[in-house]
């Protein structure tokens, strides 16, 4: 059950994505937690059930004054060994691909062979104006490291680049289909290619591998979107001065989510790059966390006079909200929001 009468509009972001002003502020998240959920939304779910989860996430999105929800479109993923983390995890860690031998007897799935039907279960419950971002789970070169270990990538790379190239292909041919299957449902707004690329001040790859290896899968992921009539945007952290123009002009990404103050503030980022791809979120976790409310707010309402002519601009967070985030400091970024409309 919603908690709010607040209705959505998914136009409001799709001008966001367009570069365009929207007729009022428009809010992102990648994603939040169960418990910014359950203050969002009544009635947590008690079944255990993905499509009882799924509507509960919608209904706080709803209730949250955003215009879309985050959802997984199956569970096509690619499996790897446990990992030992809690909050943080290593690259070099759970890998399962070493050699040409463990390539071809590593269980690829089929994005085929998965279920799909929540997309479908979903567009019946969605509210007027609502529609749902398709994720994926994690990007090419996430997968691609997380499948070989960072290091071992690097190595790799290096010593046997056709295998490297092979990891890369497989990954990446199984991640368009999914996307190309997501966008293929009414439900579905827009995707979100959520990739990581980089530490703070260089990308994880030299940008001639990421060119090489990465980038022609993601452009052709925004081209199955645009296929279909669906926005694409990119989550990626990290640094990313040297291939953002890749991200605009060659991939043609609609949308890019994810800033951070250390590495270039989202006010920065705007200035830079607004009017060229949709600028999503970017109120840095860190500030959040060590901030006061009023601090929170005055940032926010800054960020929203700062692109109140131009337009391409979404409220957020600089990555999601995670559990450690106080609700009330997330509130105080939303309401900065929410009460301009």
């Amino acid at each position: 059950m919603r908690k709010s009468k607040i209705q959505p509009n998914f136009e409001e972001l799709l001008r966001v994505l367009r570069r365009e002003k929207p007729s009022r502020p428009v809010l992102f998240e990648l994603f939040m937690n169960p418990i910014v959920y359950g203050q969002l939304a009544e009635n947590p779910p008690t079944d255990g059930s993905p499509l009882a989860y799924q509507r509960h996430v919608i209904d706080a999105f709803c209730a949250g004054g955003y215009d879309y929800a985050s959802v997984h479109g199956s569970d096509f993923c690619f499996p790897i060994n446990e990992r030992q983390f809690q909050k943080t995890i290593s690259l070099n860690d759970g890998f399962v691909i070493t050699d040409e031998a463990s390539f071809e007897a590593y269980p690829w799935q089929d994005p085929d062979a998965c279920d799909y039907s929540l997309l479908e279960a979903l567009g019946a419950y969605l509210p007027d104006g609502m529609k749902l971002m398709a994720m994926g789970p994690c990007g090419v070169l996430e997968n691609a490291i997380a499948l070989v270990g960072y290091e071992n990538l690097c190595y790799m790379l290096h010593e046997e680049p056709d295998l490297a190239g092979r990891v890369f292909d497989k990954v990446g041919s199984g991640l368009l289909r999914y996307y190309e299957i997501c966008a293929g449902f009414d439900s579905v707004g827009f995707l979100m290619s959520n990739d990581d690329w980089g530490f703070n001040t260089q990308t994880f790859l030299s940008p001639a591998h990421m060119r090489q290896y990465v980038f022609p899968w993601h452009k052709r992921i925004v081209e199955a979107g645009h296929a279909r009539g669906k926005p694409v945007v990119l989550h990626s952290c990290g640094y990313m001065g040297d291939v953002f123009g890749d991200v605009i002009e060659d991939m043609g990404f609609d949308g890019k989510h994810s800033y951070e103050d250390a590495i270039l503030p989202v006010e920065e980022s705007y200035a830079r790059w607004g009017g060229r791809i949709g600028i999503l979120g970017g109120i840095d976790l860190d500030f959040v966390m060590r901030s006061s409310i009023e601090e929170i707010r005055r940032r926010c309402d800054a960020m929203l006079d700062l692109a109140q002519e131009r337009g391409g601009y979404a409220l957020g967070s600089g990555n999601s909200i995670p559990e450690y985030i106080p609700y009330e400091k997330y509130r105080a970024m939303i309401d900065a929001a929410l009460a301009r409309r």
